[in-house]
């Protein structure tokens, strides 16, 4: 299956926004084509180094979009953004299609080579140990829908709703969210790690695993999944060292898979910056209501909102 992409730098493929750049708008794009119908794109940057990846890989028969959300460096967002596609489209190939299983052989495969990857660099670049990134990762294929997640960026689906003959939209979430904010991921944290009594620590006004991290599950952060690195002298010499009898973090992703239905009319997958800022909800009404410029809208958002990344895919009705 041959696959066309369009990944970050965007500008590539759609051009840079005029007069971007004072209010974070980094890019957007008016509706493309894609298997399904048509999808939209935009980005504001929040922080001054971007460490946040993004793609959209089309077929005449199957879709793909991933949100990557990086932390503590851009190593771990760029690696996936290169190499977790590549995976699933490999794995699928043996196995004779999508599935969930494919689906998580390719975030254990690029999980595999990340951390190869930072025992290598170690000596030389001893920080990548800490860089990781979320994982929001979507696919269409054949009218079924897969979402695959690692952290707290999140998918939404808008489905529509008759209402004295009028039609509404609900939000349907369609990914868990992995965060020590949520008390059902604290507790389960907490129940993996039943003799530290500090797994999860409430400091600088939110929860986070060892005082550090928010997130429970991610591709890399290696110092917090494999104590020989956190030991090794050449870490402890750039980072803040904390005891780690083992892994406190995962790459296994919960994954959804669901067939797609008439009513089912759009769908939003961003990282955890917009979704701080607006409900599932209020989200949809945006994009329900402006169904054809939603480019524009959602940039109107992006100004206001400054959220890292986001993307959608309209299901095509026509």
């Amino acid at each position: 299956m041959m696959l066309r992409s369009c990944y970050r730098p965007l500008e590539r493929c759609f051009g840079r926004v005029a007069g971007g750049g004072g209010d974070g708008l980094m890019w957007h794009a008016d509706l493309k084509q894609h298997a399904s119908g048509d999808y939209s794109i935009a980005v504001v940057q929040a922080n001054s180094n971007l460490e946040d990846q993004s793609q959209v890989l089309t077929s005449s028969s199957a879709t793909y979009v991933g949100v990557y959300d990086g932390h503590g460096g851009p190593e771990a967002s760029r690696f996936v953004n290169k190499h977790l596609f590549p995976y699933m489209h490999k794995f699928a190939t043996e196995h004779g299609g999508l599935s969930a299983d494919v689906i998580r052989k390719a975030f254990n495969a690029t999980e595999e080579e990340f951390c190869h990857l930072v025992k290598r660099s170690l000596r030389m670049k001893p920080q990548i140990a800490s860089a990781g990134s979320c994982c929001l990762v979507g696919a269409i294929s054949n009218d079924v829908l897969y979402v695959a997640n690692l952290g707290d960026s999140r998918a939404v689906l808008g489905r529509g709703v008759d209402e004295d003959k009028k039609q509404t939209v609900v939000a349907e979430r369609l990914s868990t969210d992995h965060n020590v904010a949520v008390e059902e991921v604290r507790k389960e944290v907490q129940a993996l790690h039943p003799d530290d009594s500090h797994i999860v620590v409430y400091t600088r006004g939110v929860w986070r695993i060892k005082g550090i991290i928010q997130v429970s599950r991610s591709i890399g952060d290696v110092y917090l999944k494999k104590p020989e690195i956190n030991r090794d002298p050449i870490f402890q010499q750039f980072g803040n060292p904390i005891p780690l009898r083992r892994p406190v973090m995962t790459p296994e992703p919960s994954i959804l898979i669901r067939k797609l239905r008439p009513e089912d009319l759009f769908l939003i997958f961003a990282s955890d910056g917009l979704w701080e800022q607006l409900t599932d909800e209020a989200a949809v009404e945006i994009v329900f209501k402006n169904p054809r410029a939603v480019s524009s809208c959602l940039c109107l958002v992006c100004f206001i909102y400054f959220f890292l990344q986001l993307l959608l895919i309209f299901k095509s009705r026509t």
